[in-house]
């Protein structure tokens, strides 16, 4: 069959084909938009520092967009697009987002936080190489300017089909007009938990709706009436609609793709002193069994600070003997460079500062490429004085490490939690037949760091758990030594990230103090945390068992609730699987 040029041929009620150009399907998906609130003040402000967290956070938007079967199809500077096959993970996946980004957000003061707004809507699409185009695309878009920073807006399908699914609050904001869409768009806000963890009410937009007339047009109507009725004549008037609704305006900024930062490469840098480990070496882990990662400290060095060799991030113990011992004495046109992964690369005695900077960089970036890693070396001190402008990085308070012989057993990567499969097969492939002693940090997002042949733990733990507090923005915890996991592992229940009692949305604010302090008093066994539908929490503490420390929660729970179902085992938040 012939087809004039121009002619578009729809051969099927799902497909278009355009003569020139390649093959076009249609489809419904719940569409996913997502876009950083202040992003280009936050450029303007520091942009270097910016954009390596934009690359952080991508990496964590990227990892729950994947684990809840979404798929990227579009991404712009700090934009992203996704779709998703259901409403229901497209919603999910959106929650979990910014809940994670709040815990990270913590770290830095209000005015330098990064906080994403997410729109969601279903429609019909286009699909053109692997791009999707149509309504349901830009509606998306709308919503994610209507919603609230750190916030989440739905249109009303979304909603219709969220609704009993979920454990979710929405508040309905009525049909909103939008830019570029014909017709107003009822939407809803899904209601997001504060930092007490108590939910927050949306800011209502005004809905659209009809003006009222103005006061002076009903004299003028019945007078109009009456000489109509004596013969004068009438004229018949009548008022416009008149629609009103917000339209907040999102802003966009290019910036370059993110990249990988949730990694784990052996570091087999020795360290002097080991400590002395008996069976499995246990690692640093903030307060063992309920508190999730402590709130970071204020770094402790910053610009311009004289150069302490015992401090310095990542680097191995024998690393810091040397540049004490060789290079703080030397003289003047000398610099330090490192990478998170621990290597580093110093010079001294150069014909200037600037040759001096050079060839520590040079020489930093060549070892970690030699041993392919996929960080990038940067200054950390010139001459005596600290030019690095990171600080020390987040990691959770003493002991790191707390052995348990009730919550021990054997390492087992498929049982690691909040981890991707990649993950797990370079886990499986480097850390399992590594040398001891070896450790793995995890933090909330998912991010982990692991080491082996490190002959001290205390240094394993140390550079484990700075380099996934650099990339997580918050503290990690060791989760396994060598051959054992030092934390419990939750099995009857699904892991879906780090528990904090004083941030629960779930346990009511006059409870939440009290469940800190049994926690922190529970120093050994299994804790668990149930709670019920008035927010009554209970508690199975330092149980022999995972399922004692559940049967005991949820009995707990039972005296003073009802419907009670677990919260946390351990220090993680648990879901049903």
């Amino acid at each position: 069959m012939l087809v004039a040029p121009g002619t578009v041929w729809r051969h099927s009620p799902r497909h278009i084909w355009v003569p020139g150009l390649v093959l076009m399907k249609r489809k419904i998906a719940a569409i996913f938009a997502a876009d950083i609130a202040g992003y280009s003040r936050l450029v303007a402000e520091d942009e270097e520092e910016t954009l390596r967290r934009l690359a952080s956070y991508r990496q964590v938007t990227d990892d729950f967009i994947a684990k809840c079967g979404g798929r990227i199809f579009n991404t712009a500077g700090d934009a992203v697009l996704a779709e998703f096959p259901s409403a229901v993970e497209a919603v999910r996946c959106a929650i979990d987002i910014q809940e994670s980004l709040r815990t990270r957000n913590m770290a830095y003061p209000p005015s330098r936080q990064m906080a994403f707004r997410i729109g969601i809507t279903i429609g019909d699409v286009v699909e053109r190489d692997g791009d999707l185009l149509g309504d349901g695309v830009n509606i998306a878009a709308r919503l994610e300017g209507l919603a609230e920073v750190g916030g989440i807006c739905v249109s009303r399908a979304v909603h219709e089909q969220v609704a009993n699914k979920l454990s979710v609050q929405f508040a309905d904001i009525g049909a909103q007009e939008v830019k570029n869409i014909p017709t107003p768009v009822h939407a809803y806000m899904v209601a997001m938990r504060r930092e007490d963890g108590s939910y927050a009410t949306p800011q209502l937009k005004k809905p659209v709706k009809v003006a009222a007339a103005p006061a002076w047009m009903w004299p003028a109507a019945i007078t109009l009436v009456l000489l109509a009725a004596i013969g004068v004549g009438g004229f018949l008037y009548y008022t416009k609609l008149e629609t009103s609704a917000t339209k907040p305006t999102a802003v966009a900024s290019s910036a370059p793709a993110s990249t990988p930062l949730v990694s784990a490469s052996p570091a087999p840098l020795v360290a002097p002193s080991p400590s002395a480990v008996t069976a499995p070496a246990a690692k640093p882990v903030p307060p063992p069994q309920l508190a999730t990662p402590a709130a970071p400290s204020p770094p402790s060095i910053a610009p311009g600070d004289r150069l302490a060799a015992d401090i310095v991030p990542f680097v191995s113990d024998r690393t810091r003997s040397v540049l004490a011992t060789e290079y703080l004495p030397a003289g003047d046109s000398k610099a330090v460079a490192l990478n998170i992964n621990g290597f580093v690369g110093w010079s001294v005695a150069q014909p200037s500062e600037d040759a001096a900077k050079t060839a520590a960089l040079d020489l930093c970036q060549k070892r970690a490429d030699n041993a392919g890693s996929p960080r990038k070396c940067e200054l950390y001190a010139v001459g005596n004085a600290v030019v690095y402008a990171h600080g020390l990085p987040p990691v959770p308070p003493l002991p790191w490490v707390k052995r348990d012989v009730l919550v021990e057993k054997p390492y087992a990567t498929r049982d690691v939690p909040l981890l991707r499969e990649a993950a797990r097969a370079r886990l499986e492939s480097l850390f399992v037949p590594g040398r001891k002693t070896r450790t793995i940090a995890l933090g909330p997002g998912g991010h982990y760091f692991f080491n082996a042949g490190i002959d001290s733990l205390e240094e394993s733990a140390r550079r484990n758990l700075q380099a996934c507090g650099a990339v997580a923005g918050v503290p990690c915890t060791i989760v396994a030594v060598d051959d054992v996991f030092v934390v419990p592992i939750p099995a009857t229940l699904r892991v879906a990230g780090f528990f904090k009692a004083a941030d629960s949305s779930v346990i009511a604010p006059g409870e939440r103090g009290d469940v800190v302090r049994k926690l922190a008093d529970a120093t050994a066994g299994w804790n668990a945390v149930a709670v019920g539908t008035q927010g009554r929490p209970g508690l199975g503490l330092k149980a022999e068992n995972e399922q004692g420390a559940v049967n005991a929660a949820l009995a707990d729970c039972g005296k003073r609730d009802s419907d009670c179902h677990v919260i946390a085992i351990g220090p993680f938040t648990v879901s049903p699987n």
